[in-house]
């Protein structure tokens, strides 16, 4: 097999504006607005609102556990039947209605909020793993990188841009402001429905259809070659245990990104005008770090620079659980007399540069390992990795802040990108690609 061409200009910019539009998900619903909403003025058990964050992280994970379990067969249908992009726009419309519908979520209708978040996090996160299923026909394994960061910088953009309508006209997460807020819901779909046509014009399925033996439905077909990739999965050694090692890491980032937010509001009570700063902060910071560590990691190689990442991120963890700590040393010790809050901005730099960097990495690895003729089948393990991820370190993470409270219950993250850095450490680059490269079709 000979490397990849790089594909044309306007179909990676295709299959990245879907990076673009489908940030103002991640961003309005999981990570600022919504889940902040939910756990403090639809559930709102204040004062440790521990019922309402331990509702969120049931919600995300059972969405998650859905993504486990179908993902896998979902890419290897798509693999054998070259129909990627259907399955790519039904997750779409899908996330667009469920998230459009959380506008009818108010206090007293928590269940149906749990419901919604689970529909619609269910569809963006499976589709997820079908748009990244593309990323290997987009250029050579040396490419992916820089590709990659460009999707996820992109996102970041897109992220910022979603935001300002409700930065500019919903205004702040508050029981008062809740008629204006519970629009979030509809404009972030609106966003991801508009701004992801350029991905379904511009970006081309190349993969050649099958016809389906006879007597063999889609999902036994789905399962047979998922049965046949696990029985094969020695060949992609250092693809496996890669992924065993994103599963930690994941494990750590979906708890930040779903409770961010919710943290610097019930544990370091920032105000509102913080709140934004930090939302502009951590897009610009996460597209810098994409696109940056997107770049060294062509010249360093994409495990060093993902093992990299995973160091940042266990600082950046422990000065987030630090962040009074940090604010009382400046007072006392160099007469600064920073508040907690704008320490809090410090750090969330940090993090996200983390954010976009390792969210980067992981993706052009994957797409460096996977064999062709068999992308969306790889992807969909490299989805089962990350929701599963989602799902065990939500759970537990929801469990902990209700035995120990939110703060303390932070520095679980840092043991899992820990551990995600140990697991790492027998992967071979460079054999894991001559693993692709050698693969039967």
């Amino acid at each position: 097999m000979t490397d990849r061409a790089l594909a044309p200009k306007r179909e990676i910019f295709g299959w990245a504006m879907f990076d673009f539009a489908n940030q103002a998900y991640t961003l309005l619903i999981i990570t600022v607005v919504f889940g902040d909403l939910f756990t403090r003025v639809i559930v709102g058990d204040g004062p440790d609102y521990r019922l309402g964050n331990l509702l969120w992280s049931l919600a995300l994970a059972t969405s998650y556990l859905l993504v486990v379990v179908c993902s896998p067969v979902a890419g290897a249908v798509m693999d054998y039947t070259a129909r990627r992009k259907q399955f790519l726009f039904a997750s779409y419309l899908l996330t667009v209605v469920a998230t459009a519908a959380l506008y009818f979520v108010a206090p007293g209708y928590a269940m149906l909020g749990v419901l919604l978040i689970i529909i619609s996090n269910f569809a963006y996160s499976i589709g997820e793993a079908f748009i990244a299923s593309f990323l290997p026909d987009l250029g050579p394994p040396d490419k992916l990188g820089a590709i990659s960061g460009i999707g996820w910088a992109l996102g970041y953009v897109g992220g910022m841009f979603s935001a300002v309508f409700v930065l500019l006209y919903l205004g702040d997460v508050s029981e008062e402001n809740f008629d204006r807020i519970r629009w979030v819901g509809p404009w972030a779909a609106a966003f991801f429905l508009v701004a992801a046509m350029p991905t379904f014009i511009f970006l081309r399925e190349r993969g050649r259809p099958r016809a389906l033996p006879s007597g063999t439905g889609y999902v036994r077909l789905g399962l047979q070659r998922v049965g046949g990739t696990l029985a094969n999965l020695k060949g992609y050694r250092d693809l496996a245990v890669f992924l065993l090692s994103t599963f930690f890491a994941m494990s750590g980032m979906y708890i930040i990104i779903a409770f961010s937010f919710i943290y610097g509001a019930q544990v370091i009570g920032w105000d509102e005008g913080v709140r934004t700063l930090m939302f502009v902060i951590v897009q610009i910071s996460a597209a810098v770090g994409a696109v940056g560590f997107g770049l060294f990691q062509g010249r360093l190689g994409g495990l060093r620079t993902y093992r990299v990442t995973v160091l940042l991120w266990i600082v950046a963890v422990c000065c987030i659980y630090a962040t009074p700590q940090l604010s009382a040393f400046a007072r006392d010790w160099l007469g600064v007399n920073w508040e907690a809050q704008y320490v809090f901005l410090v750090v969330g730099t940090l993090a996200g540069s983390a954010l976009g960097a390792c969210q980067s990495t992981t993706r052009a690895l994957v797409g460096a390992f996977a064999p062709q003729g068999h992308a969306a089948e790889f992807f969909g393990f490299w989805g089962l990795s990350l929701k599963l991820a989602g799902a065990f370190s939500l759970v537990l993470m929801g469990g902990l802040q209700v035995l120990v409270g939110l703060h303390l219950a932070i520095l679980f993250c840092a043991l899992l990108f820990a551990v995600a850095f140990l697991v790492s450490w027998p992967v071979d680059e460079a054999r894991g690609r001559r693993a692709a490269v050698t693969a039967p079709p």
